[in-house]
């Protein structure tokens, strides 16, 4: 995976691809390892029953990823730590009784993320900040090591971002016309994707590799830069990437462009009633009387 380093007095920088560090022997390895970072039937079922506070959760971690500049890894990596550690210590969707908790220990999965894939890792200070300064620093560091201990500082979990260069590299490789521009436009778009089904927990459970194949499907179905053949041809191929049958890989992209939908939909309606909103509050109580207007 591109690694980003800093250096004094100049802006970050991201090392160049490596083509030594991909093909099918690394996708072979991503293949073996993702399974041991599959969260429990258990848990998988608990939380898809009661989805909501999970979902709230991820949503605001992926908000303060965001905020803080946090690099694409980080948000699906602390997603990942935060569902291992619930499937670890309890069962969902039973949350402790004080309402801080899942909050902090959001912010501890993105502290632990940032510092495992970044070298200027987001600090206690600017997490605590994000939430509105209910915990202090000292008890994120405390969670921080609960977490860890939880884990038995097995971290390093295998992502939907992990697979997304591996299979792009892949399908360069296997001929046709990619632009620089297309392929850096392919990445941003399923990488998009995957960050959103790490917040619904429809796709959870559902392995990295399969995600990041669907997500990549539906971004190349998106840009519209394939014919109907072309597009079939594509599946096939990354369905075998990630070791599936191609309508599985149909059916999950599917599943991913009706939550795009649903996720675009909700965001139109909720637009419309703000501005509805605004337009009401900029409303007067009352009429006017014509005679209090200076012509």
């Amino acid at each position: 995976v591109p690694v980003q380093y800093a250096l004094a007095d100049t802006p970050r920088l991201r090392a160049g691809w490596d083509p030594s560090a991909s093909g099918q022997r690394v996708i072979h390895r991503l293949l073996q390892v993702e399974e041991r970072y599959a969260p429990s039937l258990l848990y998988v079922s608990l939380t898809q029953q009661e989805p909501r506070r999970r979902e709230e959760l991820a949503q605001w971690a992926l908000e303060v990823c965001c905020d803080c500049g946090c690099a694409e890894a980080v948000f699906p990596l602390a997603v990942s730590l935060m569902d291992r550690f619930l499937a670890g210590s309890l069962a969902p969707p039973v949350w402790p009784v004080r309402p801080l908790w899942p909050v902090c220990l959001a912010a501890g999965c993105i502290l632990i993320a940032s510092k495992l894939t970044e070298c200027e890792t987001v600090t206690a200070e600017r997490l605590c900040a994000a939430a509105q300064h209910h915990f202090q620093p000292s008890n994120l560091r405390d969670m921080e090591r609960v977490i860890l201990s939880t884990l038995r500082w097995d971290t390093a979990a295998v992502t939907p971002q992990d697979f997304l260069p591996h299979f792009l590299a892949s399908l360069e490789e296997g001929g046709g016309t990619w632009e620089p521009d297309l392929l850096s436009m392919l990445r941003r778009h399923s990488d998009t994707l995957a960050s959103m089904c790490a917040c619904d927990s429809r796709f959870l459970g559902t392995p990295p590799s399969l995600v990041a194949a669907a997500s990549l499907n539906c971004a190349l179905r998106g840009l519209g830069r394939a014919g109907p053949a072309e597009l079939a041809l594509l599946g096939e191929v990354l369905a075998a990437l990630c070791r599936t049958d191609v309508a599985v890989l149909q059916c999950c992209s599917e599943m991913i462009e009706g939550a795009l939908r649903q996720r675009l939909r909700r965001g139109l309606e909720r637009g419309a009633s703000e501005k509805e909103e605004e337009v009401e509050n900029e409303r007067p109580g009352t009429p006017t009387d014509m005679r209090d207007i200076d012509f």
